[in-house]
């Protein structure tokens, strides 16, 4: 896993830095299972001020963007505090790609089912063209 952090009209300390690689290792509990199985993830992490002269107010923004062998999934939030703003990030990303995964299992086991109903004679449909 590479990750790739930036920060604009923001000066990444140590501190922004030890905490986003935190929450991507986070993610990275998820991210491994699929690197082994799918081939290398680049992560883009952009933390920034929307504005300098605004001092409250919504002024943090996080950006996030995951590439997984062509698959993009991307999170952006803008909040008072820049900790919230990664860790909705996080959450959002989190979301996204467990629901991705679930989507594929989903699909593949509904194909095999109706396979498995054509192959016994159960049904004349055939699951690759949707046609009887």
């Amino acid at each position: 896993m590479k990750i790739n952090l930036q920060g604009k009209n923001l000066e990444i300390t140590s501190a922004i830095h030890d905490y986003v690689v935190e929450k991507v290792t986070n993610l990275g509990k998820l991210l491994t299972e699929i690197e082994k199985n799918r081939g290398e993830v680049f992560v883009r992490f952009n933390v920034s001020k929307t504005t300098n002269h605004h001092k409250a107010g919504e002024v943090f923004e996080a950006d996030c963007s995951i590439n997984i062998k062509g698959e993009d999934f991307h999170s952006k939030m803008v909040m008072e505090d820049l900790y919230q703003a990664i860790d909705a990030v996080k959450e959002s990303l989190f979301n996204e790609i467990e629901r991705s995964k679930d989507r594929k299992q989903t699909l593949f086991k509904r194909g095999a089912s109706s396979v498995k109903k054509m192959m016994k004679g159960l049904s004349k449909r055939n699951p690759f063209t949707s046609k009887y």
